[in-house]
């Protein structure tokens, strides 16, 4: 057949190629491997944070942290037990406390401004070597005292401490001694005993030794200082006198205008300690 043109009419086919990929093979995905299902997101990073992978800086780091945080939770429950005798403690003994230190402060301060004093003295004396002979001499008896080489008065205290249980212990008499010297005594004798700067307590059995030197109860302590810094010291909340009364023994602490010192040392020579100003 034709059309009106004349031209022969064709039959028009769509010819598609014999195999067309749905997929090219680069794109096509991998099957996953045999017995293991596929994966979510929450399980890949799961498996990626465990089991963890430490390194061994990081374990130092840790151990580090770990006992600065132990460190720190022993401080502040020691604090929280220094601390829960003052929050029971009464209105007068807190205020007592705050006097004490600011008594301690004053006689810290006084001391400084004496030596300031014989700085100056020298510095502006006419005679300097009479004036450093004057300050050699007065220093010499204050050591004297220190030292236990000489006899002491002034004011000051007596505790007695009566233990008929023999509950007792040297430690607490140390104790006893620690806080006085840290009040401002200047002086100190414990019966017979006279104690100095290297002074020890020991105790055997039931016997309580101070340099080598046996007391036996009652324990009388004659105390040179501000009687107003002494006694309140040793009445502190926790402090020696609620301690010793916990053992059950008794304490009386009197203040006194003239207390005296007159147990002795003997002067001892130092081996290897020379001045040096030789």
């Amino acid at each position: 057949m034709s059309n009106h043109h004349g031209e022969p009419q064709h039959r028009l086919r769509k010819e598609l190629p014999a195999e067309v990929p749905a997929v090219a093979p680069s794109e096509a995905p991998e099957d996953p491997p045999a017995g293991e299902p596929g994966l979510t997101g929450r399980q890949r990073l799961a498996q990626g944070l465990w089991p963890p992978r430490v390194t061994r800086a990081q374990l130092i780091v840790a151990l580090l942290l770990f006992g600065l945080g132990f460190g720190l939770a022993v401080q502040v429950a020691s604090n929280s037990d220094s601390d829960s005798a003052l929050r029971g403690a009464r209105q007068e003994d807190l205020v007592r406390i705050l006097d004490e230190l600011d008594d301690r402060t004053q006689r810290l301060e006084d001391e400084k401004q004496g030596l300031e004093k014989q700085r100056g003295e020298l510095e502006n004396s006419s005679d300097q070597a009479e004036e450093a002979r004057r300050q050699t001499v007065e220093k010499e008896r204050q050591l004297g005292i220190l030292a236990g080489t000489v006899a002491a008065q002034g004011p000051g205290i007596t505790m007695t401490i009566e233990d008929t249980k023999g509950t007792v212990e040297s430690d607490m008499l140390l104790d006893a001694i620690q806080e006085l010297r840290a009040a401002g005594a200047e002086a100190i004798q414990v019966n017979d005993v006279r104690v100095v700067a290297r002074t020890y307590l020991t105790e055997s059995g039931k016997t309580v030794s101070v340099d080598g030197n046996k007391i036996n109860a009652p324990y009388r302590f004659k105390v040179i200082g501000k009687p107003a810094d002494l006694e309140p010291a040793l009445n502190i909340p926790g402090g020696v006198v609620q301690t010793l009364e916990k053992e059950q023994a008794t304490v009386t602490v009197e203040r006194s205008d003239k207390i005296v010192v007159d147990a002795l040392r003997a002067a001892k020579q130092p081996d290897y300690a020379r001045s040096s100003s030789q």
